[in-house]
């Protein structure tokens, strides 16, 4: 099938909103060629690393099933994703199993870890999700509001395992992998959602100790990897690091990594650093991403959408590139539909 530019520019983006209910500029989305929806949490659910009490007590897997029905009957073929971290944020709450308490100081084998992923992923899959924005790979200690609750363990070694785990446990049953978040954010000074001068001010000799977790998803089979949203001063002072070619083709080179490069949130304050978000969307494409997160905010979805097909009709992005990210976009989607429907009929 032939692809239109605008179909593929809609196809690479992933757009966030915290409810269950699409706004008209989300279904004008689906209805022109996007395949994904991130069923998100709110800021206070973020911050506060779970869903809220009110969620909690009146959403239920029916309210989920529906929902992600409904975003799927205007695409077809859908990424559902969400945030569902070891260690961190778990949007579908008590919905599905708890993941062990990786913080309790049980030492938990490989194995027992593995399992309970495995068994988080199938109740999920159930559900209609098919992508998990985890796990969070960022392992060293230091200064990190942001990763603050969410870093499975301050020590690379052991978040190595436990990523290992994770991605091998997960993908067993059919819901899809986006590791995060690449080079690694061992210590940011601020929130980038929230502070435009936030950096991660490590030198390379911490980034260089930190890679184990990020070669261990990648070896695992992660079908996604994150990179991040603030600048990592080490290899790029002034922009962030979704927008930085140097590590993005870091992530493809050294890393070796052949999957698909999601961008983080592109409105957050230290990814725009006073820049738009139609801006610095066709920039993350320039810079090797395949697959940008976004929000749901008013007509952000066609602002970028309209900016990325001007940056094709003067040469600034690659049709051909762009229509490549779209057709492995679409292929992930394909196959993790496919596959969790193939485990679902067989039980497992």
């Amino acid at each position: 099938m032939s692809w239109s530019v605008e179909e593929n520019a809609r196809a690479v983006l992933l757009p966030a909103f915290d409810g269950l209910t699409l706004s008209d500029e989300m279904r004008r989305f689906l209805d022109g060629g996007g395949v994904s929806a991130l069923f998100g949490e709110s800021r206070s659910e973020y911050v506060a690393r779970r869903m809220s009490d009110v969620r909690r007590s009146s959403e239920t897997a029916h309210d989920i099933i529906q929902g992600i029905e409904a975003v799927r009957a205007r695409s077809g073929t859908l990424l559902a994703a969400i945030d569902q971290e070891l260690g961190g944020i778990c949007r579908l709450h008590d919905l599905v199993s708890p993941f062990p308490d990786i913080h309790s100081g049980e030492d938990l084998s490989e194995a027992e870890v593995e399992a309970a992923c495995a068994r988080v992923a199938q109740e999920a899959c159930a559900l209609g999700v098919n992508l998990f924005l985890a796990p969070v790979l960022d392992s060293l200690p230091g200064s990190n509001p942001w990763l603050e609750g969410r870093k499975m363990s301050l020590e690379p070694a052991r978040a190595a395992r436990l990523a290992r785990a994770y991605v091998t446990g997960v993908q067993s049953a059919g819901v899809a992998t986006c590791s995060k978040h690449f080079p690694g954010f061992a210590s940011v000074t601020g929130d980038p959602a929230l502070d435009p001068q936030a950096v991660c001010d490590v030198p390379l000799e911490v980034l260089a100790a930190g890679a184990a977790p990020f070669h261990a998803a990648i070896a695992a089979g992660t079908a996604m990897m994150m990179v991040g949203p603030a600048p990592v001063t080490a290899l790029e002072p002034r922009l962030a690091a979704l927008r930085t070619p140097a590590i993005i083709e870091r992530l493809k080179g050294p890393f070796g990594f052949e999957g698909i490069v999601m961008a983080d949130d592109l409105d957050a304050a230290a990814t725009l650093r006073g820049d738009s978000v139609p801006h610095v969307a066709v920039q993350a494409l320039a810079a090797g991403c395949d697959y940008l997160l976004l929000a749901d905010t008013g007509s952000q979805l066609s602002d970028v959408v309209r900016s990325i097909m001007a940056a094709v009709d003067s040469g600034m992005l690659s049709e051909e590139e762009l229509g490549e990210s779209a057709r492995r976009i679409r292929s992930a989607a394909h196959r993790f539909e496919s596959w969790s429907r193939e485990k679902a009929s067989n039980g497992s």
